[in-house]
């Protein structure tokens, strides 16, 4: 081979090897980032870390299936309103752990204490037992200061639960409704009410 074929061979092959990595290293488009919807009365940073933290799950199927039924006995729905989970609260749940860390470990660890102990009396976690046999283990451990020792942990879990059904529902479109809440809606100023005026010799004449 000739010295300048050589040279070529050598440049080209030395091409070939820097371009290779070049084009590997290019990085992959970055994934689109979520719409942002700014509410009235807040920030866009705030909007900005609601949507990030929308996005995140914290509750594995398994536990929000736990979570919703535990939502549901505390607040079940009547002729009146609707039920906590038909108000979203599960979700809220969700949400509260992502936005709350701290939250995480006691939430876990008493979906976990819930779940050993219906398999210790009834062979099967809560989200398989009856509804009778639901109700009765949670007799166990609703009333604060009531529970047996054995209980004490599951009595705490399920006080933060029922915190956290009542703050969900009670500030869904469902619980406000609930509780008849109107807050500042527009009416109609008919004046000073007659018995008002009569009350103080004036009118409008």
């Amino acid at each position: 081979m000739k010295r300048r074929d050589t040279l070529k061979a050598l440049s080209l092959t030395s091409l070939g090897m820097a371009v290779g990595p070049v084009e590997a290293a290019v990085p992959e488009p970055p994934e689109p980032k979520p719409a942002v919807k700014l509410l009235p009365g807040r920030q866009k940073f705030e909007a900005e870390r609601d949507t990030q933290l929308m996005g995140q799950k914290f509750l594995t199927p398994a536990e929000l299936q736990t979570v919703t039924i535990l939502s549901d006995i505390i607040i079940p729905a009547d002729s009146h309103s609707g039920s906590a989970s038909q108000a979203g609260v599960s979700a809220f749940i969700d949400f509260m752990m992502v936005d709350q860390p701290r939250m995480q470990t006691p939430m876990r660890g008493g979906l976990r204490w819930l779940n050993n102990k219906c398999v210790s009396r009834y062979g099967k976690p809560f989200a398989q037992l009856t509804k009778e046999q639901q109700i009765e283990l949670v007799e166990l451990i609703a009333y604060p200061g009531k529970a047996t020792p054995d209980m004490k942990q599951g009595e705490t879990f399920f006080t933060n639960m029922r915190n956290l059904v009542m703050t969900g529902f009670y500030t869904s479109k469902i619980g406000i409704a609930d509780i008849g809440y109107v807050g500042n809606t527009p009416n109609e100023w008919k004046g000073v009410p007659d018995d008002v005026l009569k009350q103080y010799g004036l009118s409008y004449e």
